[in-house]
């Protein structure tokens, strides 16, 4: 009887050792879900055939994929760090040219013209240039005058840190602006607007508007209104030093070769740890860029982030001229005018963060613009500014310097200051550099401009003027393209509601 319970127990276990056999794979003792596994042999479109013993990887393809690894990260951190590069690169080019202390400012007397590379810089204000260097200088102050246009000042990473001017707390009568730097922890005078900067370096971009289509009103406001300074030397302060930066040559835009990542590191390794968050200082400290040390990829490493830097430049390139975003067109897919800003979010935050933070848009603008404020953004009626960019004529083609166009904006532009037209290269995002310093036109400062009996306004682009065009032609260059930014200062209700839009770039021949 014994045995006979013994032979049940084996033919049972057996049983069930078989059964859960028939559903396993080889070597494994039950059904394993095969999502969960990985064959020997696996095709990929971009890396080829990756191999495996095991679900182990073979040496061939753990080399493959950590190349593949450290080009992702390196392209990453190029899309991610275009603002902070671009602050880098404005600070070099200024002091390049004199801009080396607080009181000292690059004042485009007779505006900006074409000599000086600026991502998409304008014609049409009278701009006063500063750098604060908190560290250095500790808090500084800077004394608007009033009347002034807005102003704003950007941290390193390209970061609003606070308005000047109508959009600023002064509300365009003046004041007084304190700028705290990142580690601060003094008491704060009373009688200043105080901001506090998580850097440094900061920008100061600020603006005066032409009078009568002149510039000497607004130079005269920022030679004898504004100042800056140390607070420690707010006793006797030093006097402002202007530098004319009109027909200057020099660059301030950043590198899109390897040498991209070496303006970079050189960030990281002036500011704080904390300005930028942690999952970014990952990015960059897998490819060797990391505060207190030295940035110095070995020969893999420079191969590897030479052909990162090239497929992120195509990347933000496509981004920028070619947007695959469905919120960005003012005018839905069939117009060319799109914004600088897709989603209205000055921190280029989906739902107010709740859908994260779109990158994409982000690197767009930094790839082609400057200046992050929210009056740029936000609906302010009469104050502020408002900008549509376009890439492509009706049709949907790049706009080609050999060929005619127009464009005509109709009448009652809703702008209470000016509305202005500005081309750009593509290749550099300055103003496109032809036969005329400025490349532009503007209502304010082109009083010769002829409208048409409805009133609107026919602007004219080619190698040559339409023949009785002149006042109304913006010159191109054969064998380069082209495009163009819309924009309007104290932009009216019409605008925001879009019951008036501008008219599309067409085609003449």
């Amino acid at each position: 009887m014994t045995k006979i319970r013994v032979s049940v127990a084996m033919f049972i276990l057996l049983l069930t050792a078989n059964t859960a056999l028939a559903g396993a794979p080889p070597g494994y003792n039950t059904p394993i879900p095969a999502e969960i596994l990985t064959p020997d042999s696996v095709d990929t479109d971009q890396l080829g055939t990756l191999k495996f013993f095991d679900g182990m990887p073979s040496d061939a393809t753990v080399a493959a994929v950590y190349d593949n690894l450290d080009r992702m990260r390196g392209t990453e951190v190029f899309l991610d760090m275009v603002p902070l590069a671009s602050i880098e690169a404005m600070r070099r080019g200024m002091e390049k040219v004199g801009v080396d202390q607080a009181n000292k400012i690059l004042l485009y007397e007779e505006l900006m013209d074409s000599q000086s590379l600026f991502l998409t810089g304008n014609t049409d204000t009278i701009y006063a240039i500063g750098l604060l260097d908190l560290k250095r200088d500790g808090p500084t102050v800077v004394e608007i005058p009033p009347g002034a246009g807005p102003g704003t000042v950007n941290d390193a990473f390209f970061r609003f840190v606070v308005d000047m001017g109508p959009p600023g707390p002064d509300r365009g009568k003046g004041g007084k602006y304190l700028i705290l730097p990142p580690d601060f922890e003094g008491e704060v005078p009373d009688g200043y607007f105080v901001a506090n900067s998580p850097t440094y370096i900061n920008w100061l971009p600020l603006r005066g508007f032409l009078k009568d289509g002149k510039t000497d009103s607004a130079v005269a406001m920022w030679t004898t209104g504004l100042k800056i300074y140390p607070l420690s030397r707010a006793a006797n302060p030093p006097d402002l030093e202007m530098i004319n930066g009109t027909g200057k040559v020099f660059n301030t835009i950043h590198a899109n070769d390897f040498s991209f990542y070496e303006e970079v590191a050189e960030v990281i390794d002036r500011e704080p740890v904390g300005f930028l968050d942690a999952e970014l200082r990952g990015n960059l400290a897998a490819i060797g860029i990391e505060k207190g040390k030295r940035f110095k990829p070995d020969e893999r490493m420079r191969r590897i982030l030479t052909d990162a830097v090239k497929v992120g430049n195509a990347t933000a390139r496509a981004l920028a001229f070619r947007p695959r975003s469905e919120t960005i067109k003012y005018y839905g897919p069939d117009s060319a005018w799109f914004s600088a800003f897709d989603g209205g979010d000055y921190r280029w935050l989906i739902e107010n963060g709740k859908g994260g933070r779109n990158k994409d848009a982000r690197t767009l603008f930094f790839y082609i613009a400057t200046v992050n404020t929210p009056a740029m953004v936000l609906e302010m009626v009469g104050a502020g500014s408002q900008y549509a960019l376009a890439v492509t004529d009706s049709a949907g083609q790049y706009l080609d310097g050999g060929k005619n166009y127009k464009i005509t904006i109709p009448a009652d532009v809703p702008a209470k200051d000016f509305w202005s037209l500005v081309v750009y290269d593509p290749q550099t995002r300055s103003m496109l550099q032809t036969g005329q310093p400025y490349p532009s036109k503007n209502n304010e400062r082109n009083k010769d401009m002829k409208t048409n009996i409805d009133g609107s306004t026919t602007v004219w682009f080619g190698a040559e003027a339409p023949e009785g065009e002149e006042s109304n032609w913006i010159q191109t260059v054969p064998g380069k393209g082209w495009f163009i930014c819309l924009r309007l200062y104290g932009p009216l209700k019409p605008w925001f509601d879009k019951t008036w839009r501008p008219g599309e770039i067409e085609l003449t021949q």
